[in-house]
This record gives C-alpha cells, sequence and structure tokens, in this order.
C-alpha cells in the first residue's frame, strides 16, 4: 500500500454508495485502502481542531505498543519503522490472487484452494495431553489426597486403591471435557465455512498487516504465545482462530466457559481447539475447594505450554454487557505466571487483541441490562442465532494484535521496581469525601505490606503482580480497539443531540469527531465519504433512531429513540468511544465540582475565575478512584496524578484551559484549598511511578493557576465531556440516595433488585435526566464502589453476601457528604 494513502488528510474514500443500501462487493474492494479527504468546511468547528491542523499531514496512528516502562526490550522486539506503513487488509476479501493458481476455474473455487493451501497440519499440535497431565506428580497427589480419609489428607497409607481408582476415573472424566482433540481438517472445512458465513453478514474484517507481521516474528521465537483479547461477543471464539489460520499461523487452544459445553456444539469447539473449564473453580456440593480440579487445570496449561502451544484467554471472564472492557480475572493469567516461576517454559509472549464491531451478532443486551437473568445457552439457541444472521450485515469487523512482549522481562522488571503497596479505594477516596475525620491518614504498615525484597515466591508480590499484568493487558487492548462508525453516531446523538438533529450537521460533528479520534492516536474501524458512513451506522442502529423528513429544504431530522431499551443499545455503542475521550472527561468534571465549590464555599479576595491547577489535578484524582470500577484511566506502572496533570496540560494546550497572567501566579490559595490539600494522606502527594532520573516529577511543583475559556465552541466541549459521564455520576448519586433509606441487614443480591428496580423507576416517571443511568452494570458497579470505600461491611454466608452499613457511614451526615462529593461533578 502506498504510504502517501495513510496519510490523515486523505481519509475520506467512498466508502458506501450514495444510498445506505449500498453494494457490498464496494465496501469491501474499496475500504483497503484510505483514499481521498472530502474537506468541505463544517460547520461546527471542533473544539481542538485548529490545534490538530498542523497534525493532519502525519500517518495513521499505529496502535498497541507495548509498555517502554515495563517491557523496554520488547518494545524494541518485533518493530520496525516500515510496520505501520504496510497498512489494512480485508481478511475475508479472497480471490484467485490469494491461491497459486489462475483463471476461470481458480476464480470460482478460490476459497476451496486458499483454505486448501493453509498450513495446518496434526504435528503442529499438542501430544498425549491426558496421559501426560494424568501422570504428572502434583496430580497424582491430588488423586491421593481425594481419595484418602478426610482427616488425613495426603497420607499414602490410608489411600484405598478402590478410592484411588475411582478418583482416577474422575479425574480422567473432567480431562475429557477439559482437553481439546484439535482436527486440523476440520480447521480447514471451518475456515471455509466461516468465509462464507463471515462474507455474508460483514462487509469485511480488517486487520492490519503490520500487526501480523509482528505476530509471525513472534512465532519464530519457538516460545509459546498467549492471546488475550477483549470479550465483546460469541464471535470472538471463532475470529482470532480464523484471522491466524489465514496467516499460516497455528491455531491457539482456547479457554472457554462450560456453559458453552452443549452437545454437537461442543464436540465442534473442542476440535477446533476449544477447552471447557468451569466458570467458578470450586463447584463441590460442600463449598470446598476442589484441589483436585485445581491440579488438572493447572498441569494441563502447564503442559500446553512446555509443548509450545498457543492460547487464547478472555480475561474479563464474559462478554461486556455495557460496551466497556470488564475487570479482569485473572484466574488463568495466574496459572501462565506460575508455569513461568516453575520453568516449565522459558518465557511467554503476551499479546493483547482489541476487537471492535459496527454491530455485534447478539445486537444488545438490554434483557441483561433490565434485571432479567441470563439465559443459557442451548443447540437450538445458537441454530436460530445462525438464521438470524444469515438475514442480517453487521456491518465492519476490526481486529488489533498490540505487540508482543516477553512475559519474564515484565516479571523481572516488576522485582526491580520500588513501589509501594497501592491504597484500598477507602485510603484514596475518605479522606476527600470526609476531610474531618481524624483517623484519615494511611498507617505506615500499609506500605510494608509488600515484601522490600519483592521475590517472586513471595504470595503478596505475587497476587500483586497478576494484578498489575492483568490491568496492563486489558489497559492495552482496550487502547487498541478501533473506534466504528455506529460508537460515534450513538456518542452524538446520546451526549451531543439529545433532541435531535438535521441530518447535515450530524454529519459535521461525525467529521469533527473522528478527527477528534485520530488527533489522540486512537484508530478508527471504518473509511469512506462521511456522508456515506454516518448513513450506514444509522442503518445499522436500526430502530434505535429514528428518521423524520423536515419541509425545510427537504432535509432529514435525526432523533435518538427515547425507550429504555433503545437509549439502552445507544449507550451500548456509545461506550466505544468512550475510552479515547474518558481523561479529558474527568477533568471537564473535576472543573465543574471546583468551581461550584468555590462559589459556596467562598473565594477569599481569589478571582472565581481563577483555578489552582494543583487542586484541579487532586479532585480529578478523586473522581478516577470513584469510577475506577467502569474504567482504567492509567497503566498500573504510572500514577494516576501523573496523568491528571497530563491531562490538564492537554487541554491547555487544546486552548481550553488558560494559564492565568503572571501577576495573577502568585495569588495564595485559599483558605478552603489549603486545608482541603492537608487532608490528604501523604502517599497521595506527588510522585513519580519510580522517581526516573529522566523524570522531573519527583521534584516539588509550582502550582499555578487557570481560566476557562469562554469561547463558544470551547464551553460546547466541555459540555459535551461532562455529558459523557452524566450517566455514571447519576447512577451512583442515585445509589447513594438509596442508601439513605437502607434498612439492613440484606443480601447483596436483594439488594441489587430493588435498587435497580428504583433507578428503573425513575427512568419510567422521567425523573432521570440520563434513561442509561438505569443500567444494571451501573448498579453492579456502584454497590462495588460502595464496599470497597466502606459504605457497606459485608459477611459471607452459605452461597449469597449479606450487607449491613458500615461504622463510617452510620451517621446520615456522612451518607450526605458522600452525596455531596458526588453531586458535586454533575452538571445538572
Amino acid at each position: 500500500m502506498d504510504e502517501t494513502a495513510l496519510s490523515l488528510g486523505t481519509i475520506d474514500v467512498s466508502y458506501l454508495s450514495t444510498s445506505a443500501d449500498c453494494s457490498i462487493s464496494r465496501c469491501k474492494h474499496s475500504s483497503e485502502e484510505w483514499g481521498e479527504c472530502n474537506s468541505r468546511p463544517t460547520l461546527f468547528r471542533s473544539a481542538t481542531l485548529k490545534w490538530k491542523e498542523a497534525l493532519l499531514s502525519r500517518k495513521r496512528p499505529f496502535v498497541g505498543r507495548c509498555c517502554y516502562v515495563c517491557t523496554p526490550q520488547s518494545r524494541d522486539n518485533f518493530f520496525n519503522s516500515s510496520i505501520p506503513s504496510l497498512g489494512l487488509r480485508n481478511v475475508i476479501y479472497i480471490n484467485e490472487t490469494h491461491t497459486r493458481y489462475r483463471g476461470w476455474l481458480a476464480r470460482r473455487f478460490c476459497y476451496v484452494l486458499f483454505v486448501q493451501e493453509r498450513d495446518v497440519h496434526k504435528g503442529m499440535f499438542a501430544k498425549n495431553l491426558t496421559e501426560n497431565v494424568l501422570n504428572n506428580s502434583r496430580v497424582q497427589k491430588a488423586i491421593v489426597d481425594e481419595a484418602s480419609e478426610p482427616s488425613a489428607p495426603g497420607s499414602f497409607a490410608q489411600a484405598d486403591p478402590k478410592a484411588v481408582n475411582k478418583v482416577k476415573k474422575k479425574a480422567r472424566k473432567i480431562l475429557q471435557e477439559m482437553v481439546a482433540n484439535v482436527s486440523p481438517a476440520l480447521i480447514r472445512l471451518t475456515g471455509w465455512v466461516l468465509l462464507k458465513l463471515f462474507n455474508s453478514f460483514f462487509w469485511n474484517i480488517q486487520i492490519h498487516r503490520g500487526q501480523i507481521e509482528m505476530v509471525k516474528a513472534a512465532t519464530e521465537m519457538n516460545l509459546p504465545l498467549i492471546f488475550l483479547p477483549v470479550h465483546k461477543s460469541h464471535i470472538d471464539y471463532l475470529l482470532l482462530t480464523f484471522i491466524l489460520f489465514c496467516h499460516n499461523i497455528k491455531a491457539p487452544y482456547i479457554a472457554a466457559g462450560n456453559n458453552l459445553n452443549i452437545p454437537i456444539f461442543s464436540t465442534l469447539i473442542r476440535k477446533l481447539g476449544g477447552f471447557f473449564i468451569r466458570r467458578k473453580l470450586d463447584q463441590s456440593p460442600d463449598g470446598r475447594k476442589d484441589f483436585l480440579y485445581r491440579a488438572l487445570l493447572y498441569v494441563h496449561i502447564e503442559e500446553l505450554l512446555r509443548q509450545q502451544q498457543f492460547l487464547e484467554i478472555f480475561l474479563e471472564g464474559t462478554r461486556s454487557r455495557s460496551g466497556k472492557t470488564s475487570g479482569a480475572r485473572a484466574g488463568l493469567l495466574s496459572v501462565v505466571v506460575d508455569a513461568l516461576f516453575s520453568n516449565a517454559t522459558p518465557d511467554v509472549l503476551i499479546i493483547p487483541v482489541g476487537i471492535s464491531y459496527d454491530r455485534i451478532i447478539e445486537g444488545h443486551y438490554n434483557s441483561e441490562q433490565l434485571g432479567k437473568p441470563k439465559k443459557n445457552e442451548s443447540l437450538w439457541s445458537i441454530a436460530r442465532g445462525v438464521f438470524r444472521m444469515l438475514r442480517k450485515n453487521y456491518g465492519c469487523v476490526r481486529v488489533d494484535f498490540a505487540q508482543p512482549f516477553s512475559l519474564k522481562e515484565y516479571v523481572n522488571s516488576q522485582s526491580q521496581k520500588p513501589v509501594p503497596a497501592p491504597l484500598s479505594l477507602e485510603q484514596a477516596l475518605l479522606p476527600a469525601i470526609l476531610p474531618s475525620r481524624p483517623n484519615d491518614t494511611v498507617d505506615e504498615s500499609t506500605e510494608a505490606s509488600l515484601p522490600s525484597s519483592r521475590d517472586i515466591t513471595s504470595e503478596p508480590f505475587r497476587r500483586e503482580l497478576i494484578s498489575n499484568l492483568a490491568e496492563h493487558i486489558l489497559f492495552t487492548a482496550n487502547k487498541s480497539c478501533a473506534v466504528m462508525s455506529t460508537h460515534i453516531v450513538a456518542c452524538l446523538l446520546l451526549y451531543r443531540h439529545r433532541q435531535g438533529t438535521d441530518l447535515s450537521r450530524l454529519v459535521e460533528d461525525f467529521f469533527s469527531m473522528k478527527e477528534e479520534v485520530l488527533a489522540r492516536d486512537f484508530d478508527l474501524g471504518f473509511s469512506g465519504n462521511s456522508d456515506d458512513v454516518v448513513m450506514h451506522a444509522i442503518h445499522l442502529l436500526g430502530n434505535c433512531v429514528n428518521i423524520t423528513n423536515t419541509s425545510r429544504n427537504n432535509e432529514f431530522f435525526i432523533t435518538p429513540s427515547t425507550t429504555i431499551p433503545a437509549v439502552f443499545e445507544l449507550n451500548f455503542y456509545s461506550n466505544g468511544v468512550l475510552h479515547v475521550f474518558i481523561k479529558e472527561a474527568i477533568i471537564a468534571c473535576s472543573l465543574h465540582a471546583v468551581q461550584s465549590r468555590r462559589y459556596r464555599n467562598g473565594t477569599n479576595g481569589v478571582s472565581p475565575s481563577l483555578i489552582s491547577q494543583e487542586h484541579l489535578v487532586r479532585k480529578a484524582a478523586s473522581l478516577c478512584y470513584l469510577l475506577s470500577n467502569e474504567f482504567t484511566v492509567s497503566l498500573p506502572c504510572q500514577v494516576i496524578y501523573q496523568v491528571c496533570h497530563e491531562s490538564v496540560e492537554r487541554l491547555i494546550q487544546y486552548g481550553i484551559l488558560l494559564v492565568a497572567e503572571d501577576d495573577q501566579e502568585d495569588v495564595s490559595p485559599s483558605l478552603t484549598e489549603q486545608q482541603w490539600d492537608k487532608k490528604l494522606p501523604e502517599p497521595l502527594s506527588w510522585r513519580s511511578d519510580e522517581e526516573d532520573e529522566d523524570s522531573d516529577f519527583g521534584e516539588e511543583q509550582r502550582d499555578c493557576y487557570l481560566k476557562v475559556s469562554q469561547s463558544q465552541e470551547h464551553q460546547q466541549y466541555i459540555t459535551f465531556l461532562q455529558r459523557l459521564l452524566g450517566p455514571l455520576l447519576e447512577a451512583y448519586s442515585s445509589a447513594v440516595i438509596f442508601v439513605h433509606n437502607f434498612s439492613g441487614p440484606v443480601s447483596e443480591s436483594e439488594y441489587l433488585q430493588k435498587l435497580h428496580r428504583h433507578l428503573i423507576s425513575r427512568t419510567e416517571k422521567n425523573v432521570a435526566v440520563y434513561a442509561e443511568s438505569a443500567t444494571y452494570s451501573h448498579v453492579k458497579n456502584a454497590v462495588k464502589v460502595f464496599k470497597e470505600i466502606g459504605v457497606f461491611s459485608q459477611t459471607k454466608q452459605r452461597k449469597d453476601t449479606i450487607l449491613e452499613l458500615g461504622t463510617t457511614f452510620l451517621p446520615q451526615r456522612n451518607r450526605q457528604k458522600l452525596l455531596e462529593f458526588i453531586m458535586g461533578f454533575m452538571v445538572l
């Protein structure tokens, strides 16, 4: 691909035909390249467009580079300056040029020829897995322990041979479910079927050639590769294997939940490399830990790594119901780390993977977001899903492979970094919520809780390492996810034009927002003329969008549907672009909180238009902690305060925030600000993540004062950013109000249902500003935060958790302060 075709100034090509029902073939051919931009002037000028005009001639952003702090050596591996310019490829566009043959017959049977020429054979995959696992000493010990008397586990003398044989049969039965039996012939057949199916319900599946080249280079290292994709749809399982198959890369073994262990379908999954694991490892009737199952799972993964097989693990554990990346469940990842510690393999290469859909095949998760229980998968539901897919088109798909990095290098870098113990949410937030508490400083013993040597055999360090690694991977995978056209259109309709707008205005804002995304080094999963791309997105969003014809210039008027399911669905797709603007949105809401606080408490002679940058950054950091279960704004190796400070600097660079004149910079902070700062515990003060010699962040920073630009463009942009977090803040504040009437103790499941019904009721009565604040995911995350900061204390009782008010928030005034803290960020 010509490098000039990748410049950001020339990204608009003919993506669709002039109508929404354009030809699929044209899209598939034209989307291979970036063409010329339709540079007509727009009525809505982006708030940062002037700043970006100098950047529009640079090349398209290349996403997924690994961390230069934790893995500097890996950052230089598999990458060279030519990689970004290799461009995109549509994986499902196959013709005779992709085979060794030419002519009419080759054109007719190009799919068959292409699949037949792929390099896949039995010798690639693991051998004797079941026997090797059963003969492992750890499994043998677990079998004997299981067969022994409960009073003397591990006693070989008391192990009855009949009981041992019975447990061995049980272990073999577990392995029949766990171990995959890969069939190269079935992989080829499935590759041909998927080429047919994907071409029928996807417009294209785009990958970056440079990223695939990095993956191919990693396979030549003769080390196991671990692919860790975000999880948005059931298609994720097949998509990654299909792409690797098309590029002659060995298919990975896929960890799948046992909810997919369905007759007939499960056999197909196993022969394609899938193996089933329990969604909860300890499912014994008496509630005890199932050590036999744990041993089998551990040794099975270890054996796969020893034989240099590739793995595909979904860290989120389940599909995201909100459109955002969910929290990590690092159980299987911990097995991989332990296998490295035990020298089962010299190293492991980690590859985060971002996946973006114009529209997921499930369509939406409205039933679950409305609080209805998840339906169990069945063969009939799968068959219905396939027939439903064949009748619809789901637009474009984009898959991004991040740069592979060495797990061994990451572990070594973590063991050498003098990082203090991470603050709990209670330690980080309570000083800001309840500044008058006498015990608001962090006990010095907290930092001593981690071993000073940071030995890999230490359990606290191991847990911290695995948690940070999981966050690192998910952050990179999420940042690699391309922004799709449906994401931008849904976001604009919800948070820019909720009351509706003309189609021409929507197209103009779409073009501006597209440029905003690119300027922040996030990639797009589409190309084409903005008018056609917007119509394409509206078509895919379906009943979520209402289109009416106005008498004025015979133009279409576009409005989002106001029904609760439609708003929930739009919010799901809108969240696909949230990670691009989240840091700036946090600063925008913190601006409102600081300004409203100054007006309430008085300015003590300081101009009310001036804002302390230090105060703003600290306020933003507290909001990051509050919403930490919703998204991640930084890598674990970064300090949140530094990230917030850089975000403020970026808004200064855009011209949205202005540095006050020199004669105003020396104005002393108000008494209120000084008291607020002194209330914060010492670990929250400015510091670098490892006090690098190259960083001046460890030095004392001179505070400066800022003003907010009053231009209409900038004010509109700040309002847009504040609206992005509006649903979250409304959900959390409504949850706090609901706590005022708490009468415990109550089971957590029951409380979640009551709180969710309360939020749905607010929406149905038109009390809620944002209907999407009532999604079930917001309810679960709000209660989780309340437990972590001490609003609720919890006790385990059988299979449920019992909630009671924590001692800190028993006084009504403290719950009121929590409400005021959250409401301070909201723009009503």
